[in-house]
């Protein structure tokens, strides 16, 4: 019995996130970050909005880099166009943003700071080159006291192509959209890890263009479509010193599939 109503209070909350007004609000500057908040605005048929900074960044790498840091350094936030959406109408923010330095962009900690989102629900995503997905949740979590900030979601931005199914997952397992998905299985211990493995794990990262480390031990985990392996890799840090990190692998099971990795956890 106790059971049955444990269910039927997970129905009541299922159905009311259905019935609760949706904005895909998001921040991008390369149309990553805007390939996931169109496929979330698709999939969920949510309202949907840019966020604009008054003096747009350039698009390249290396001055985006120069002026988020003299911003950062001199607390000098980029300054933003008003909204359109207005706040109060909705119950529940799709969040996005590109991965700057280790967190979510300048342009979203401008957001935070000149808007009030208390009582809101917050559903953070992003786009990165490595990872990001975690600490940038932990300093939204920070920021917006008042808000619900949730579990979110990340894709990096050399598997963009991957987003639609794993955001149908994502969607259908948070409740947030109606169907069911397969049940992930958990990783199995970690081991250490072999030759066959490291290989797995080399062909994933090499091509990165910043050393990802050495792996020592993995755990792994089979799904009706991949083979999925959790890394524990040896490193260093940009100080030089020793540091330990996640790296998650994936290798589908279709012919000629090739292993990436998607992401890093520092």
């Amino acid at each position: 019995m106790k059971k049955f109503f444990l269910f039927l209070t997970f129905m009541a909350a299922v159905s009311t996130s259905f019935a609760q007004k949706k904005l895909v609000l998001y921040y991008s500057e390369t149309g990553h970050t805007k390939t996931v908040a169109e496929e979330l605005q698709r999939q969920l048929n949510a309202d949907i909005e840019c966020i604009e900074a008054v003096t747009p960044y350039s698009g390249n790498f290396q001055e985006t880099i120069q002026r988020g840091q003299r911003e950062m350094q001199s607390g000098e936030l980029p300054a933003l166009k008003p909204l359109k959406s207005k706040m109060a109408d909705y119950d529940i923010i799709f969040l996005g943003y590109p991965i700057w330095f280790g967190t979510y962009a300048n342009p979203i900690a401008t957001l935070v700071r000149d808007n009030d989102f208390a009582g809101k629900t917050i559903v953070p995503f992003c786009t990165f080159g490595s990872g990001g997905l975690n600490a940038s949740t932990d300093a939204l979590l920070k920021a917006l006291p008042k808000a619900n900030v949730k579990a979110g979601y990340g894709v990096r931005t050399a598997r963009v192509a991957a987003a639609p199914k794993e955001i149908d997952r994502f969607l259908k397992e948070k409740g947030y959209k109606e169907g069911t998905v397969e049940k992930l299985p958990e990783y199995s211990a970690q081991q250490l890890v072999t030759d066959a493995e490291k290989a797995i794990f080399d062909a994933a990262c090499s091509s990165y263009q910043f050393p990802l480390g050495t792996p020592a031990t993995v755990g792994k985990r089979e799904t009706s479509e991949s083979t999925d392996y959790k890394f524990t890799v040896k490193g260093r840090g940009p100080n030089g010193a020793e540091s330990t990190s996640i790296i998650y692998v994936t290798v589908g099971k279709e012919q000629g599939a090739q292993p990436e990795f998607t992401q890093v956890v520092r």
